[in-house]
């Protein structure tokens, strides 16, 4: 059997970034060939990856590119799940989501499958992420994403990873981030009326005539307090009307005049938003983890 010193096995570790241990069983198995065993390695953690991709990945980061190209305002978002927030704040991952929004921003994937073919260093996006899968120890995959591309202006806002808010606009550049931060800070689903479903209208139209007619109120009362109802939701979830977080004396809109500017259109990333996310009992876990 071939000698594995320790030189050659932190040799190919830090080619790899595997577990010490992994780097070594490789090393004997390919009897010292470093290049066979990278590909060892590969096959190992990719077998992780796979068992990996079955559980539920809902913690993750928000990630952000913004530039300009050929005279045209370039706007990226995109979310990148995991399954802990322990492996958001890890440095791979970190880097992995910031370089994935601007191969988004450079190559203009029509969608995820797109994004995954692209190439990402000497592999594709898949490939990588499939990697770096078997090299955390966790399920890692790229949600969604959305690219702008605009003749306007485009600012951005991330928090901490977790919010991410790009915006569209036109006039003072100085308004471009408050409105991004107004954005993550207040959620609106619209920028205008014009811009909430009619089904979010009827939902909130049923729920305010329920709480009408049990008030008890004449029936001439009653549809003012549905109108009126109707009012504060739609004050409350357009952009335009709500109070500016920097200057409550003034709603968006009003700012928006004062700046002789406008808004043409947001977007806006929550991590994890929509994803049920399972509740685990860990006590009981590592007590039946003790059992077996």
């Amino acid at each position: 059997m071939t000698k594995i010193n320790a030189s050659l096995v932190k040799e190919l570790r830090e080619k790899t970034d595997a577990p010490m241990m992994e780097c070594k069983k490789a090393l004997i198995e390919s009897e010292g060939d470093i290049s066979r065993a990278e590909e060892i390695l590969r096959v190992r953690l990719g077998s992780k990856a796979s068992k990996a991709a079955s559980r539920l990945a809902s913690e993750g980061l928000i990630g952000i590119y913004t530039c300009i190209e050929n005279d045209m305002s370039i706007g990226v978002l995109v979310e990148v799940n995991c399954e802990t927030d322990f492996v958001a704040k890890n440095s791979d991952f970190i880097n992995f989501v910031d370089n994935i929004a601007k191969i988004i921003a450079n190559k203009n994937p029509e969608n995820i499958d797109a994004l995954l073919n692209l190439q990402y260093n000497n592999d594709t996006v898949d490939v990588f992420r499939s990697e770096l899968v078997g090299k955390i120890g966790e399920n890692i995959s790229i949600r969604r994403f959305e690219r702008i591309s605009s003749s306007n202006k485009i600012s951005s806002y991330n928090h901490n990873g977790k919010i991410g808010v790009l915006v569209d606009f036109n006039g003072d550049s100085s308004i471009g981030k408050d409105l991004a931060m107004h954005i993550a800070a207040t959620k609106p689903k619209a920028i205008d009326e014009s811009g909430i479903s009619q089904e979010d209208l009827a939902i909130e139209k049923s729920i305010a005539k329920e709480k009408a007619i049990n008030s008890g109120k004449p029936k001439e009362i009653v549809e003012k307090m549905i109108e009126g109802s109707i009012q504060k939701f739609l004050k409350e979830v357009t952009l335009v009307s709500q109070q500016f977080i920097k200057n409550d004396k003034q709603t968006v809109n009003q700012m928006l005049k004062e700046k002789n500017s406008n808004i043409n259109k947001f977007i806006y990333y929550a991590v994890g938003e929509g994803i049920e996310k399972k509740d685990v009992d860990f006590a009981a876990e590592v007590a039946a983890m003790r059992s077996n």
